[in-house]
């Protein structure tokens, strides 16, 4: 779409207004999780450079590994499980993003994101589709860019930078000095923009510019490599102040007379850029453009030097960079569908969903399985498996609730609607219902609020992990908060005094239960290893459980298996199906889901016995249930059992 460039950047001020006004909690939330591990940023064209922001915004804030792939990169490899990959795209629906999508979304990483800049897109279908995606669609006010991104891109860099410093305030500084330098770089008549402006005029009757950088201009070089590169503005060279040492600079020695130099110069990296430029013959120009401020605000900066120098070398060379001509060849190329990655072979009579349940259970893939000659005892343990799903004549089902029954991300708002009505379904055949959460009384509130109060009797509810027992009508239950029983008291004292917890740790302290959620940039691992540290000192006879949030320390009453016994009791039998998300010791479902009837919606354990995962691929958590309920079928003298053939 081609659109005159000035035009383009004469809106970039209404850009940022836009950026600093919205709220961005769903962004913020997602960047929680995204903190917990390493990061994989994905993109193409401008979003490249989007991605660029994304990967340094991550490694600034967590000190996190980040990588920055294109779509092709991306599905290329399988990734390690515990990596976040985000999805980067202004509009969600070109064809390489797309297939990216496809193929990385059945990878089931700990978070596939995709931030995207409409809120109609062929990505958001497959979000849909597959709802343990986080979609993030923030459409800016100026509609699409013209033929370069501009302020797609600049809106999306700057709400990710603003997002990071909300949730990480201690690496990422959006203080109003530093976002002051990012408003003199909209503003068009500003000192600074006059400043960049002289400093860049003798660049421009020189064919090639070699772009050097620091770390926080490096967002803004890799923007303006790709400009002069899409827009035919000239040849660019891209390179950091100590990767040039490394023979980039014989360029100058064999073309200093083609040749001038872009410094963008962060306050970190003043110092090596004076030495090295000064270094430089003579006769090269060189433009100076200083981008000041916090690693956030100086790439921001940079990367609207890169749109203005982009800008000018177009006006001195008589191109329209958001409108420079674009060839049919072009078009075609463009256009072209992308490779899909080739499906790997299964062997003879194992279905799909078979094969991702065995890759599931055993953390290896299936050719890996049977390279080792070890396949076919998988494919037992899960024929096994299958068989004693299907002839059980099921009494009653006991549900995790947060990140089985309702969506982790939106652990507040009620149960889906599917879901009750499935649940509902079950109760009009006269099963009991069980639900074991870490929670207290919301959870009582949320299903009152959804289910007919003539189910309430058949509806049992754990609170606290099993702590606490009732019918769905006793209004009584949970107790109202006491101070933690005697073997938690200690260490909830000891979790307080722990200087890292006080200042990155949420802690709930209740009778039979202790709950620690990390804030920022406290990796799981390091929660973990602390809360395991104090509660060994304590030498309490407790437990220390993860769920898909936090930590919870349980006193020796509490176990979701009370649930399950009491849900027995009520059905007259131990034919109990249990569904929970944390099958894998320390997650909170591990007891409950040690039951022969256990069903995993995300892990699962190492017994060969029981927890499986059999949801559809690229599903998890309610989904996945969703789906386990449906395939209940009440057969017409009353038995549940799952549907022959289901789940296979």
């Amino acid at each position: 779409m081609a659109k005159p460039y000035q035009g383009e950047m004469a809106k970039l001020s209404e850009t940022l207004g836009w950026a600093m006004s919205l709220d961005l909690s769903d962004l913020e939330a997602a960047l929680q999780t995204a903190l917990l591990g390493p990061l994989v940023a994905v993109g193409s064209g401008g979003s490249l450079s989007t991605a660029h922001a994304l990967a340094f915004f991550h490694r600034v804030a967590s000190g996190h590994v980040s990588a920055v792939l294109t779509p092709l990169e991306s599905t290329a490899v399988q990734h390690d499980p515990d990596t976040s990959i985000w999805l980067l795209s202004a509009s969600g629906n070109n064809v390489d993003i797309v297939g990216a999508a496809k193929a990385l979304v059945g990878d089931e990483p700990r978070q596939l994101a995709a931030l995207i800049g409409r809120n109609d897109s062929k990505i958001g279908q497959i979000a849909k589709a597959h709802p343990y995606m986080d979609l993030l669609a923030y459409a800016p006010p100026t509609g699409k860019d013209g033929f370069l991104a501009t302020n797609t891109l600049f809106g999306a860099a700057a709400i990710l930078g603003r997002a990071y410093s909300t949730v990480t305030p201690g690496s990422v500084s959006w203080e109003s000095h530093g976002l002051q330098s990012v408003i003199d770089a909209v503003d068009e008549a500003s000192p600074l923009v006059t400043r960049w402006r002289e400093l860049a005029s003798t660049l421009w009757d020189r064919d090639t510019t070699i772009i050097l950088h620091g770390s926080s201009g490096a967002v803004g070089a890799v923007d303006l490599e790709s400009k002069f590169t899409e827009a035919a503005l000239g040849h660019a060279q891209i390179a950091d102040f100590r990767n040039f040492a490394h023979g980039r600079h014989h360029w100058l020695a064999k073309r200093a007379d083609q040749t001038g130099v872009v410094a963008l110069i962060g306050d970190d990296d003043e110092d090596i850029a004076e030495r090295t430029l000064a270094l430089l013959p003579p006769e090269i120009p060189i433009a100076r453009i200083p981008v000041t401020g916090s690693p956030v605000h100086s790439s921001l900066v940079s990367l609207i030097a890169a749109f203005r120098l982009s800008d000018w070398a177009g006006q001195a060379r008589g191109i329209d960079p958001g409108d420079p001509g674009v060839p049919d060849f072009g078009r075609r190329i463009y256009h072209l569908a992308p490779s899909r990655r080739p499906a790997l072979p299964r062997p003879s009579g194992l279905t799909r969903r078979a094969a991702v349940a065995i890759e599931r259970k055993s953390g290896r893939t299936v050719r890996q399985l049977a390279e080792a000659s070890e396949l076919a005892d998988w494919r037992r343990a899960l024929r096994s498996f299958q068989r004693k799903l299907t002839t059980a004549s099921i009494g009653g089902v006991v549900l995790d609730y947060d990140g089985t029954v309702v969506d982790t991300r939106h652990r507040f708002s009620p149960p889906q609607p599917d879901v009750l009505s499935e649940l509902v379904r079950l109760l009009n055949a006269g099963l009991p219902v069980g639900i074991a959460t870490g929670r207290g009384k919301s959870v009582r509130h949320a299903f009152q609020e959804a289910i007919s109060q003539a189910h309430w009797p058949r509806v049992v509810v754990g609170y606290y992990n099993g702590a606490e027992i009732s019918s769905l009508d006793d209004d009584s239950t949970p107790l109202v908060e006491q101070l933690p029983v005697p073997e938690l008291r200690g260490i909830a004292e000891r979790l307080l005094a722990q200087p890292e917890l006080a200042a990155q740790t949420q802690q709930d302290h209740r009778r039979n239960q202790l709950t620690v959620t990390a804030r920022g940039t406290l990796r799981e691992e390091r929660l973990w290893e602390i809360v395991q540290a104090v509660v060994r000192e304590s030498a309490a006879n407790v437990t220390a459980l993860r769920s898909s949030h936090s930590i919870d320390i349980l006193s020796p009453s509490a176990s979701k298996l009370n649930v399950s016994t009491r849900v027995s009791e009520i059905a007259g039998t131990d034919s109990i199906l249990a569904i929970g998300d944390r099958g894998l010791w320390p997650g909170n479902d591990h007891e409950l889901l040690s039951l022969p009837l256990a069903l995993s919606v995300d892990q699962t354990s190492v017994s060969r016995e029981t927890c499986w995962n059999l949801g559809s691929p690229g599903q998890r958590g309610p989904a996945t249930t969703l789906e386990y309920l449906r395939a209940l079928q009440i057969d017409g003298d009353g038995r549940t059992r799952f549907a022959e053939g289901t789940l296979r």
